[in-house]
């Protein structure tokens, strides 16, 4: 039986290829298959000595580049061929592979193994906005602004745009939203070792290290004042700065957090004492929005709406704030977060979300099994944090 395979990604930047190829290669290492990963990008970033970072050397009329790109494709090409010749059992060729004639070539010449094409697709802006910034991030934008990197790998995908062609007529594909890690279409004419697990894979959630963590001390907190956008005060800061010294010693390289002032707050000094790390605030977890008792005490809502005050204690996990929302009304919103934090955190070992009382405890619950009734209840307190 051949139990060797290649995995061929496909895909625009910027869509979580690499994630997912580094996913993949993670897992199945767990079960001592021999894999590795053969990136076009890192293997262009060894052998072109100019900067690649412009845009330009993308254009399909740089007719200079165009051989230059082709050249580091066969080259990878064989690499990879050698690998599985010399004892490898999964070889994954990651690059954009967007057109039907690269991925022609990469059948004609891969021809000694049955072949997998994983396609990624994620059309959500904010989330392509969230990954340009982490790939510019790298030494080779360094000379170039935030404003203009963003805009050469911005110019640098409407490139890529007019040769993409979604796989379709490939004996063996799996497209995928990689974002929300759905299957939107597959096709498996042929037999393929590892197939079940990868499949499985790819619609899984996988953490390393998560660490859970609320705000610290508000001035609403010292009021029991809900929602509304309080800053810390001097303990919450305190707190933060204990935060900051604990995880000194880990690498955090990315902190996510709600876009309240108390998360990023509680983040910024966590964030001053590690080597490399970026805050990215994400809407999704923000705190519970409790419409009309916005920034009220509980004694307030209980004097002012004893109606709101007694429905929500019957039922606390499935009661709507009037003009606001409630537990379940935030799981949907909640999980996006998660899902946008799977994909930004790349293969990172250490994940951080700093977020609020109710916003933790459905994002605790996302990976740990709670009756809906308990939900509302989870201890979130102020001085510890959870680690998953």
């Amino acid at each position: 039986m051949n139990n060797k395979l290649y995995i061929v990604m496909v895909g625009l930047p910027a869509r979580g290829k690499s994630t997912t190829a580094t996913k993949i290669m993670e897992d199945l290492r767990h079960d001592s298959v021999r894999v590795r990963i053969f990136n076009n990008g890192d293997l262009r970033r060894k052998m072109v000595s100019t900067n690649t970072s412009l845009a330009e050397f993308y254009d399909p009329n740089n007719r200079e580049a165009v051989f230059i790109r082709e050249r580091i494709a066969e080259i990878n090409l064989a690499k990879a061929k050698k690998y599985m010749k010399t004892g490898g059992d999964v070889a994954i060729l990651d690059a954009t592979n967007a057109s039907i004639e690269r991925r022609n070539k990469i059948q004609a010449v891969l021809n000694d193994h049955p072949i997998l094409f994983i396609e990624c697709i994620n059309n959500d802006e904010e989330i392509l906005n969230a990954s340009i910034l982490r790939k510019i991030e790298t030494s080779e934008f360094s000379h170039l602004s935030t404003e203009e990197a963003i805009r050469s790998f911005k110019k640098r995908i409407s490139y890529y745009i007019p040769i993409y062609s979604s796989v379709k007529d490939e004996p063996n594909f799996i497209r995928i939203n990689s974002l929300y890690k759905t299957v939107l279409r597959e096709e498996i004419k042929n037999t393929l070792p590892y197939y079940d697990q990868i499949r499985d894979f790819l619609v899984t959630d996988t953490i390393k290290h998560l660490y859970l963590i609320r705000h610290g001390e508000t001035f609403f907190n010292l009021e029991n004042r809900i929602g509304g956008d309080s800053e810390l005060t001097e303990n919450g800061l305190s707190q933060a700065k204990d935060l900051a010294e604990y995880f000194s010693q880990m690498e955090i390289p990315l902190i996510f957090t709600s876009q309240k002032k108390r998360t990023i707050q509680t983040a910024e000094p966590i964030k001053a004492m590690q080597k490399k790390c970026t805050i990215i605030p994400i809407a999704e977890f923000n705190e519970i929005d409790s419409g009309i008792c916005e920034c009220m005490s509980y004694g307030e809502i209980r004097e002012k709406y004893p109606f709101i005050y007694s429905d929500r204690k019957k039922d606390k996990y499935n009661y709507t704030y009037p003009e606001g929302e409630g537990y379940a009304s935030m799981k949907e919103r909640i999980d996006r977060g998660i899902n946008k934090v799977m994909y930004l955190s790349n293969s990172s070992s250490n994940i951080m979300i700093i977020g609020h009382r109710a916003a933790n405890r459905m994002i605790l619950s996302h990976f740990l099994f709670r009756r809906e009734e308990d939900v509302p209840y989870i201890y979130i307190p102020q001085d510890k944090f959870y680690y998953i």
